[in-house]
C-alpha cells in the first residue's frame, strides 16, 4: 500500500488519506438511473427563503448532535431527522432546492451524498466533518463555493452562517450553480459512485 495511490470516497486524514499522493472522489446516489441529470438546478438565491438544511438517518454520533441542536428550534434552521414523505409538504429536494445553505454531515464516515446533492440542487454545501478531504481538492477551491464548520462549533451554525455577507452568498451560490451548468463536472461527479 505505501507505493500506491488510493482513490477514496471517504478519505480520511485519520485513516491514513495522504493529500498529495491519495485522491478523494465524490461520492453520490444516482436518483433517476435513466435520467441521471432530471432535477438538477434550483431555485435561484432571492427565492431560497430556508437558510439552511438537513434530513437524514441518525449515522454515526455527529448528526444526533445537530438535531439535539437545531431540530424544532429554530424556523430558519430546517434540520430533521430521516424525512417520511407526506402529501402536501415539502420534499427532500425541495428543500435543497429552497434553502441557502445544505448541511453536510458526516454520518459514520467522512464523506456524506449530500455533498454533491447540494451541488446538483445549487445550495451552498456546508461540510461539517473534521477529518474530510473534499473530491478533487487539489483542482477545486472548495472555499469558494462551500462552508467548512468544525464539528465542535455546531451550537453556533446559525451565527456562523449568518456572518457570511450576502454578497459573499451570492458568489458562492453563483459558483455552485456554475459547476452544476459545466456539464463535464456534473457527469464526473454522477459518474463516480461506488
Amino acid at each position: 500500500m505505501a507505493n500506491c495511490i488510493r482513490a477514496l470516497c471517504n478519505s480520511d486524514i485519520k485513516e491514513g488519506f495522504q493529500f498529495g499522493k491519495d485522491v478523494s472522489l465524490p461520492e453520490t446516489s444516482v436518483r433517476s438511473p435513466q435520467n441521471p441529470l432530471k432535477q438538477l438546478g434550483g431555485n435561484p438565491p432571492s427565492h431560497r427563503q430556508i437558510l439552511a438544511f438537513f434530513a437524514g438517518r441518525m449515522h454515526g454520533s455527529l448528526r444526533p448532535v445537530l438535531l439535539n441542536y437545531w431540530e424544532n428550534k429554530d424556523p430558519d434552521m430546517k434540520i430533521f431527522g430521516k424525512m417520511r414523505k407526506a402529501k402536501g409538504q415539502m420534499s427532500y429536494v425541495q428543500y435543497m432546492k429552497s434553502s441557502k445553505y445544505c448541511i453536510c454531515a458526516k454520518g459514520f464516515e467522512v464523506n456524506s451524498p449530500r455533498v454533491v446533492e447540494a451541488i446538483f440542487y445549487e445550495c451552498v454545501p456546508v461540510i461539517i466533518s473534521d477529518n474530510f478531504v473534499p473530491p478533487f481538492f487539489e483542482t477545486l477551491n472548495w472555499e469558494s463555493f462551500a462552508v467548512f464548520v468544525l464539528e465542535k462549533d455546531i451550537p453556533n451554525l446559525k451565527s456562523i452562517l449568518l456572518s457570511i455577507s450576502k454578497e459573499r452568498y451570492i458568489e458562492m451560490q453563483k459558483r455552485v450553480k456554475q459547476s452544476v451548468s459545466d456539464k463535464t463536472l456534473v457527469m464526473d461527479l454522477e459518474f463516480t459512485e461506488v
